[in-house]
């Protein structure tokens, strides 16, 4: 039975208490005392004998009662530990002040190829391909940034958690450190890291915002591109949201709880670019970090990288990339060790790749190998009807993150919204609109609140109703700008052209008018 006595502490209760169970013949196996408490297992004491063994600890001076106990705190606590230890999926190494392992954790014993019980007492030089690693921790008090080390040949990045004076205060009375917690995370445990803080506001196609013919288009297309384990390139004009389709097909693939990691490579200078795609090796180059880095293709082991703005990646790249594609393989910058992985790539660009290609600028083997699977987005002014659900979408944002009411858009301001031409698609939307929700302080935005950029048509050269049923006037609007327009330009096709949008869309609009000779 396992009991709890509390007391009044004082010189010599303890030994007290103890001769107490001795005298009445109670061996005690195991006993810990934390004042007012003294916790004692005593197999041989039975609840019929707490009674009398309660009266004769009460005849030691300072002694109160007797509770029963399921396990012992001490006890209770390793098992909690253990437990722990045994969940964590990344190796934890517990060191002392020279370096030997004291606690080690099932994951580090899986890498080690040993026992939980043989890592004790072994040395981190032992483990660690690099020994200097453990001089360099002891030297600096176990106080050193996190780096990566290569643990029985398999790269870790190395995070270090001193134990020092303030938690040990016996052991260290001068305030150095006693030891450390070491925790080893892989390369892909980090990706997934960087994936969650990244990419935090949901998945799926429900956060591409549009209800246009196109729009739903595209995103039938997605629907099926999306779970296909190929290569995808993702192209369309600056600004239309790339992106953000490339992180929905991620999502809705059989890779969506692996990291989805991204490489903008029109950002990054060949040699940086090269590092951030492939890692690097210690020493590999001036400035290299200790221990090497690795690169994102190592992070996103089982995922998706994006590569943005693939057409202004140098050849010198691509043929690096191209070979990645062919085996999954590569090697790190500075390392003679080939590293495989699968990762699958969705790349994008607002160039012609194939004009590229004929001109010398884009290798077309690497062309072919990334256009297996392939979407286009469409321009914001070819999908008008998409306009204003987006504007009312960034406008709540805007207005939620202004800490502001929600505004919304008079009769002018959504006609001038939907006759501006966009060339800086739904990101130009978005910056006009934070911008208005910045600068103005009015519930109801006007025409005269959008400072924005060239491409407009102002509202005044419209006759719109003075009603503020938005769709009652932007159909008012497109009316009279039709109307304005078709006798300079008498065709569908030349007005299309005109306000360079799709001649399907201006077809069905003049229908719906009535526009003379299209009824």
């Amino acid at each position: 039975m396992r009991i709890n006595i509390q007391f009044k502490d004082r010189v010599g209760i303890a030994h007290e208490i103890l001769a107490v169970l001795a005298k009445r013949g109670l061996n005690v196996v195991a006993v810990e005392v934390d004042p007012p408490n003294i916790y004692i297992d005593s197999p041989e004491l039975l609840e019929y004998m707490l009674p009398d063994l309660q009266a004769d600890c009460q005849q030691v001076k300072g002694v109160g009662e007797i509770q029963v106990l399921d396990v012992l705190p001490g006890i209770r606590r390793r098992l909690h530990l253990d437990t722990m230890m045994a969940a964590m999926e990344d190796p934890v190494l517990a060191i002392d002040g020279n370096g030997r392992v004291m606690v080690a954790n099932a994951a580090a014993a899986a890498v080690a190829g040993a026992s939980e019980t043989a890592l004790g007492g072994m040395r981190l030089s032992e483990l660690l391909d690099d020994p200097e690693t453990q001089n360099e921790l002891i030297k600096a008090g176990f106080r050193i940034p996190s780096r990566e080390v290569t643990l029985k040949g398999e790269p870790f990045f190395m995070e270090v958690t001193p134990v020092s004076e303030p938690l040990i205060q016996e052991l260290s009375p001068s305030g150095r450190s006693v030891g450390a917690v070491l925790s080893f995370h892989t390369p892909a445990r980090i990706g997934g890291r960087l994936h969650a803080l990244q990419n935090s506001a949901g998945n799926g196609f429900d956060l591409i915002i549009g209800e246009s013919e196109q729009i739903r288009a595209l995103k039938i297309k997605a629907a099926r591109v999306a779970v296909v384990d190929a290569p995808l390139l993702i192209t369309g004009e600056t600004g239309t949201g790339k992106e953000l389709l490339a992180q929905s097909c991620h999502g809705m693939s059989s890779r969506a709880n692996a990291p989805f990691l991204e490489l903008n490579c029109a950002a990054l200078p060949e040699s940086l670019a090269e590092s951030e795609l492939f890692g690097y090796m210690s020493g590999a180059f001036t400035g290299a970090q200790r221990g090497g880095k690795p690169g994102l293709f190592e992070m996103a082991d089982g995922g998706t990288v994006f590569l943005d703005e693939i057409g202004e990646m140098s050849l010198y790249l691509q043929a690096k990339l191209l070979r990645f594609l062919n085996d999954g393989k590569f090697r790190r910058i500075g390392g003679d060790k080939e590293v495989k992985v699968n990762v699958r790539i969705i790349s994008a660009t607002h160039r012609n790749l194939r004009k590229m290609v004929q001109e010398g600028l884009f290798r077309e083997d690497l062309f072919y190998r990334l256009n297996v699977l392939h979407l286009e987005v469409p321009a914001l002014r070819d999908r008008p009807d998409d306009i204003l659900p987006l504007a009312r979408h960034f406008i709540e944002r805007a207005c939620t993150q202004s800490q502001k009411p929600i505004c919304r858009l008079n009769s002018s301001a959504c006609a001038v919204l939907v006759s501006n031409r966009w060339p800086g698609n739904v990101r130009q939307l978005q910056n006009v609109v934070f911008r208005a929700i910045t600068m103005s302080d009015q519930r109801v935005l006007d025409a005269v609140d959008l400072d924005w950029a060239e491409g407009s048509i102002s509202a005044d050269e419209v006759n719109l109703d003075t009603t503020e049923n938005w769709e009652l006037s932007v159909s008012a609007f497109e009316q009279s700008l039709l109307e304005r327009l078709y006798p300079q330009y008498p065709s569908s096709r030349k007005l299309a052209a005109r306000l360079q949008t799709s001649h399907s869309m201006i077809a069905t609009k003049l229908r719906k008018y009535g526009i003379p000779g299209k009824r």
